[in-house]
C-alpha cells in the first residue's frame, strides 16, 4: 500500500481577488515527503476560495479578478446575501466555478508542471481571512 502524507499550510489573505502562489510550498512538501513518484493534491477547506493553475505573472494577476468580476459581478443581489446578510454571495459562486483543489503528478521527486505553470490559491471573499490549504501526497 502506498503511503499517504498530509501537510497543512496557513497564511493570511487580503480577500477580494487576492492570489497566492502555492507552488513553492507544494514543491517543498514533495521534496520532504521522500516519495519519488505519485500525486500531490492541494485542497482548500472553505467555500469562498479556489485553487487552480496559471502562469503567476503580473498581467494575469490583474486579468483573473477582472474576469471574475465580469462572470460573477460583486454588485448584484444574490440569494445567499439575503439569507446570511454577509455580502459575499458572489464569492461562493466564483469559488464554485474554480473548484477547491487540483492534483499534480510528480515523478523523480519533482512536480510535472509546465514551464510557466504554477498552482495558485484564489481568495474570493469580501474580506481578509486566515486561510489554510491541505496538501495530500500519495506515492512511492
Amino acid at each position: 500500500m502506498s503511503p499517504v502524507i498530509t501537510r497543512t499550510i496557513k497564511f493570511s489573505t487580503k480577500g477580494d481577488g487576492d492570489i497566492v502562489n502555492l507552488t513553492p510550498e507544494m514543491e517543498t512538501a514533495v521534496a520532504e515527503s521522500g516519495l519519488m513518484s505519485g500525486t500531490v493534491t492541494a485542497f482548500v477547506p472553505g467555500s469562498t476560495a479556489g485553487i487552480t493553475t496559471v502562469e503567476h505573472e503580473p498581467g494575469l494577476l490583474q486579468d483573473i479578478p477582472e474576469l471574475m468580476e465580469k462572470l460573477v459581478p460583486s454588485d448584484r443581489t444574490y440569494q445567499h446575501n439575503e439569507t446570511w446578510k454577509d455580502g459575499n454571495g458572489y464569492s461562493h459562486l466564483r469559488a464554485a466555478l474554480i473548484g477547491p483543489g487540483v492534483t499534480v503528478p510528480f515523478y523523480e521527486g519533482r512536480m510535472t508542471l509546465g514551464t510557466w505553470q504554477q498552482v495558485v490559491f484564489l481568495d474570493f471573499d469580501n474580506r481578509s481571512r486566515n486561510r489554510r490549504v491541505v496538501f495530500q501526497l500519495m506515492g512511492e
